[in-house]
C-alpha cells in the first residue's frame, strides 16, 4: 500500500507546536542573516560595531564553555597525577624508612666524633694525661651520684685523680679495680670542689646536692651577689683539680649562695679523661737507718 501524501502531524498539538517553532526560527534566522548581509554591504562601520558588541557578549560565554571543556579534559590527567603522587609518596616513605637507621647512626657517629675531638684538644693541652676511657654507667636516680669508668689500676688510674669531659669537670676517682674505677660525681652530696668566678675571680665552693645540681657558696666574702649566668671554674685550691676547668653555671639569683648546673653531665657522656692530681702530696721523708755498732777489736793479751 502506497504511503499517504498527507504530512500533517495529525492531532498531536506538541508536534504541531514543534513544527511551527521550527518554521519561525528558520524564518527569523533568514531575516537576521539578510539584515546582517545588507548592513555589512551598505554600512560596514555599523556592521563592525555590531560585530564587536556581539563579540563582547559572546566572549565570556565562550570563555566559560572553553574553561569547562579544559576542566573536563584535565580530569583524567589529574586522576593519573594523583595516583602517581600516591605511589611516589609510598616509595619515598619506604626509602626514608630504609635510610632512617643510617641517619641515626650518622648522627651518633657525628656526636661521638665531636666529643672525641674535644677530648683530643684537652689531651693536647694537658702535659701528662693518665688515660681516656669510657663512662659505662652512672646513677641518676639514687641519692649517690656515682659513675663507672672502664679503666682501672692496670691503666694507671688512682684514687683521687680528677675526671673531666669535653664540657667540664665530671668528678674524681673514688675507688679503683684492675680494669674499672668508680667516679664520685661533682653533683654527689659528698663532693666539694674549690672554684672561682670567671668574671672577677671570686673564690667559692661548689657543693653537690645529690639531685643533679650544685650549690655555690661564696668562700671568704659576705653579701656577695650571685647572678644567673655566672660561670665558675676550678681554682686549683686543694691541689686535686687543675685550675681553669669549667664546673658550673649559676641558674638562680642568690646572696652568698646560689643553685648552679654543672657543664658536664655524666648521663649524657660517652668518654672521659682521667688527669693526674694537680699537686700530688710530697713523698714521705726518708727514715734514717740505724748505724751499725762497731765490734770491739780482739785484745791479743787477753786472748792468750
Amino acid at each position: 500500500m502506497a504511503p499517504s501524501r498527507n504530512r500533517r502531524p495529525g492531532f498531536s498539538r506538541r508536534a504541531q507546536y514543534g513544527l511551527f517553532l521550527g518554521y519561525v526560527i528558520a524564518i527569523a534566522g533568514a531575516i537576521v542573516a539578510a539584515v546582517l548581509l545588507a548592513l555589512a554591504t551598505l554600512n560596514p562601520p555599523a556592521f563592525a560595531a555590531l560585530r564587536a558588541a556581539i563579540a563582547e557578549i559572546t566572549t565570556p560565554v565562550s570563555s566559560g564553555i572553553a574553561g569547562i571543556g579544559r576542566g573536563m579534559t584535565a580530569i583524567p590527567e589529574a586522576i593519573s597525577e594523583h595516583f602517581y603522587t600516591v605511589d611516589k609518596n609510598a616509595e619515598l616513605r619506604r626509602e626514608l624508612k630504609d635510610v632512617q637507621p643510617l641517619l641515626l647512626r650518622a648522627r651518633t657517629l657525628s656526636r661521638d666524633n665531636r666529643r672525641l675531638t674535644a677530648l683530643l684538644r684537652i689531651r693536647e693541652r694537658i702535659a701528662v694525661p693518665v688515660v681516656a676511657a669510657r663512662l659505662v654507667s652512672s646513677s641518676a636516680s639514687s641519692t649517690r651520684r656515682i659513675a663507672t669508668l672502664n679503666a682501672g689500676s692496670w691503666q694507671g688510674v688512682k684514687e683521687g685523680q680528677p675526671v673531666r669531659g669535653p664540657d667540664g669537670l665530671i668528678g674524681r676517682i673514688l675507688e679503683t679495680g684492675p680494669n674499672t674505677a668508680r667516679v664520685l660525681l661533682i653533683t654527689d652530696a659528698d663532693s666539694r670542689v674549690p672554684v672561682r668566678r670567671t668574671r672577677d675571680g671570686l673564690v667559692a665552693l661548689a657543693n653537690g646536692r645529690g639531685d643533679g645540681l650544685l650549690q655555690i657558696n661564696a668562700g671568704t666574702l659576705s653579701n656577695v651577689s650571685l647572678a644567673p649566668g655566672d660561670v665558675f671554674v676550678t681554682s686549683g685550691n686543694g691541689g686535686i683539680y687543675a685550675p681553669g676547668i669549667p664546673v658550673a653555671r649559676v641558674i638562680e639569683r642568690g646572696q652568698d649562695s646560689a643553685l648552679a648546673r654543672s657543664f658536664a653531665r655524666a648521663d649524657t657522656l660517652d668518654f672521659a679523661l682521667v688527669q693526674d692530681i694537680f699537686l700530688p702530696p710530697p713523698p714521705p721523708a726518708p727514715v734514717p737507718s740505724p748505724s751499725p755498732t762497731a765490734k770491739p777489736k780482739p785484745n791479743p793479751a787477753t786472748d792468750e
